[in-house]
């Protein structure tokens, strides 16, 4: 069932011309793509981060907010994972699949519909009903989409929160971080698989269109990410652009000559 509410919300979302206009940068590099695509007759893709990319904020850490709330986390695993959080922003070594089984903690031994339905929740409370899903983001989408290439989203995010954003955005394909489900059809607290993140958003995009395209068949004409993390996906890129980025991957934009572009927007609280 749809939610109206959250419908609504979109509808209302009242952004401005400016926000909600494409860099002209993006523009061009959609034509570009879609000339390349012509005369090669290669299928071409655009892979976008989701966290701090493609929404304002990080997903993660505001679905452990969400949890806290509805007392569905322990304190010592909210503990657990803000200091996980913390070496994340300082760049420290850290590991991608612990913190989601932390997270996951939360859903172990519930049916996977039923998870799956409180994170539509989350997502169109928290993501979509704060407006925290970029208009340029969504104007870049639309630009490229518009121009035929393929809009991915490739993240660490819960396949099922981005699920929901792709119900409603300009979003082809979602390329996530899964959960196991056992036999009985319940979550486990194991990653299914590896971790869109890193290296691993490289590799998931390859095996994804290699399969449906065929090897040598696709070019993965851009990407959009905001951590030092997304510079293997920038550099397999046709075009590079950073978002908002951090320290690093500013440094690696400059000396790679990807453009660097600010997408902030104010969340509703």
């Amino acid at each position: 069932m749809e939610n109206k509410a959250f419908e609504e919300t979109q509808k209302a979302s009242g952004e401005s011309a400016a926000a909600s206009a494409v860099d002209a940068c993006v523009a061009e590099a959609a034509h570009a793509a879609a000339q390349r695509a012509q005369s090669s007759g290669k299928h071409a893709i655009a892979a976008f981060d989701f966290d701090g990319t493609s929404i304002q904020g990080n997903s993660p850490v505001l679905l452990v907010r969400y949890l806290w709330r509805d007392d569905l986390l322990k304190k010592r695993v909210v503990a657990k994972v803000g200091s996980w959080g913390l070496a994340y922003k300082l760049h420290l070594p850290q590991s991608e699949e612990w913190v989601r089984g932390q997270v996951f903690t939360a859903f172990e031994g519930r049916p996977k519909a039923e998870v799956d339905e409180y994170l539509r929740v989350f997502y169109d409370e928290v993501i979509a009903g704060q407006k925290r899903f970029r208009p340029k983001a969504r104007a870049a989408m639309r630009a490229l989409r518009d121009a035929g290439v393929e809009v991915a989203i490739v993240s660490a995010t819960f396949g099922p929160i981005v699920r929901r954003a792709q119900e409603f955005e300009p979003i082809d394909v979602s390329l996530c971080t899964e959960m196991q489900v056992d036999a009985a059809g319940n979550y486990t607290r194991q990653v299914d698989g590896e971790c869109i993140e890193g290296d691993a958003k490289v590799r998931a995009i390859t095996q994804w269109a290699n399969a449906k395209y065929g090897e040598g068949n696709w070019e993965l004409s851009c990407a959009f990410g905001d951590h030092h993390s997304d510079i293997p996906m920038l550099t397999a890129a046709r075009e590079g652009f950073a978002i908002c980025s951090d320290s690093t991957l500013g440094r690696a934009a400059r000396e790679a000559g990807w453009r660097e572009l600010d997408w902030e927007c104010k969340p509703e609280k």
